[in-house]
């Protein structure tokens, strides 16, 4: 490992762009099946990491979905959870935000109290356990109605006490912000803070809308913003966060690759922009893997490295005494290390 890449490495930071589903590793897929009897057309993980193939976002998802029907129990969802954070712990990650898509699980009969009870009971242990904090935000599946969000939206009012914000994900294709208003509206009115998937296959257009549409707080990927130079302008007079995910945007082909990114671009231009993982067990690597590829690919330097992790807490939807905290902890880690 090179010099860039140990800093990193030990680099404190947050992630707040990360799918719970989407870090569902084959091996783990294949052990859940077998304990719940999920006849899968895989004979091991080996087998099932050659299927996690895909060519854009909805062949993603197609895959995605078919990997999620092993999760039946509380049990599963606990699993799988507290392996992602045992990860992300070794990976020097302080705080994250983990989006979780019940209509996924609801859609298949699975209570909505089965998944938050597994993913709560993983998040309680590793905040006692794993030296790192956590936010969960609900994420409503774009390509299903504003009604069925606003169902699954009721259903989630009775654990507010677990969830901090609401999300949307799914393709952007054909959902545009615009189709969720009043579901916003009531996740305002109910305190979330609300986060939205946009400009990954939409254009900038569709970055704007969710700004003024949405009303929301953070843009979750964004690199189409880059395309409208008034609306870069505004991101950056108000520090509206982008929560970027490198490895996913060249795996769905927004860039043809990592080369091509424009997360440089977006820095250069005072956006406040973050690295994360997305969904890591389809792309190919965990948040300093992400790190690492954008840091190579794009000459990215010591400085860059440092603005990034400062940025994921700034970001972050954690109280101002906790962002200095762990501001303050990257500056005692720059300070320690000669790279």
């Amino acid at each position: 490992m090179d010099l860039l890449a140990c800093f990193i490495a030990g680099m404190p930071k947050a992630e707040l762009h990360l799918h719970i589903e989407g870090t569902l590793e084959p091996e783990l897929m294949i052990l859940i099946g077998k304990r719940n009897g999920v006849s899968l057309p895989y004979p091991d993980g080996e087998a099932a990491r050659k299927a996690y193939n895909f060519t854009d976002l909805q062949s993603f998802l197609d895959i995605y979905y078919r990997a999620t029907s092993v999760l039946i129990t509380e049990e599963d969802f606990y699993d799988l959870t507290i392996a992602y954070l045992r990860k992300a712990a070794s990976q020097h990650v302080r705080h994250t935000e983990i989006f979780f898509d019940p209509q996924s699980h609801t859609a298949r009969g699975i209570a909505f109290e089965t998944v938050i009870r597994g993913i709560e009971r993983a998040l309680e242990e590793a905040n006692s356990s794993l030296n790192i904090s956590t936010k969960l935000i609900m994420c409503i599946l774009r390509h299903l109605s504003e009604q069925e969000g606003l169902e699954i939206f009721e259903k989630a009012l009775p654990w507010k006490r677990w969830i901090a914000g609401i999300g949307l994900d799914s393709s952007e294709r054909d959902n545009p912000p615009e189709k969720f208003r009043k579901l916003f509206e009531r996740a305002h009115q109910e305190g979330f803070l609300t986060v939205a998937h946009a400009g990954e296959e939409g254009s900038a257009a569709s970055v704007r809308n969710a700004l003024d549409i949405l009303h929301i707080s953070r843009i979750d990927h964004g690199v189409h913003c880059m395309e409208d130079e008034a609306l870069i302008d505004e991101l950056v007079r108000r520090q509206i966060p982008l929560t970027v995910c490198p490895l996913s945007n060249v795996r769905l082909r927004v860039f043809k690759s990592m080369k091509e990114h424009n997360l440089k671009n977006m820095l250069r231009k005072g956006l406040c922009v973050t690295i994360n993982s997305d969904d890591p067990a389809y792309f190919g690597g965990y948040i300093n893997e992400n790190y690492i590829e954008a840091a190579n690919a794009l000459d990215l330097d010591r400085n860059d490295i440092i603005r990034l992790a400062q940025n994921s807490f700034v970001a972050s939807s954690i109280s101002t005494v906790h962002k200095e905290f762990y501001l303050k902890e990257i500056d005692r880690y720059i300070e320690q290390e000669s790279y």
